[in-house]
């Protein structure tokens, strides 16, 4: 098959991109403010543990912003279900905190860890979550 990219579906893709970059951002941001530890000073100081951590909360929230984005009707249905997925990886940080005392405090004592088990969460429930997102 020979496909041509048109005007119209750069255009889709330009707003689909804008979008789910858009939610990945809002949600980091609000990941990171729930979280004790200040995640970008530790990363910034070389802390492993917080930039494991918070590589995990990246790809647990892009694996269902991808189901959201290849199985949505539109963009407002891909930033609901990205929206949903924010939640969910804000659910998984507090799972994480409740069954592991002390998580946060870990991460800034730099327990790596903490950090892949903070990370293995996240990644978990973004792929539960994606996979629940298909028709």
């Amino acid at each position: 098959m020979n496909h041509i990219i048109t005007a119209e579906s750069f255009v889709a893709f330009l707003a689909y991109f804008g979008t789910g970059l858009g939610v990945l951002i809002a949600a980091v941001v609000v990941v990171a403010l729930i979280t004790p530890h200040r995640d970008f000073t530790l990363i910034r100081q070389g802390n492993a543990a917080a930039a494991t951590a918070f590589a995990g909360t990246l790809v647990g929230v892009a694996l269902p912003l991808h189901a959201a984005i290849s199985h949505s009707v539109n963009l407002a249905d891909a930033a609901i279900w990205g929206a949903v997925a924010t939640v969910l990886q804000i659910v998984a940080y507090l799972l994480a905190r409740a069954v592991v005392g002390g998580v946060s405090r870990q991460i800034t004592e730099n327990t790596v860890s903490a950090g892949i088990f903070a990370a293995g969460i996240s990644i978990a429930v973004g792929l539960i979550n994606a996979a629940s997102m298909t028709p």
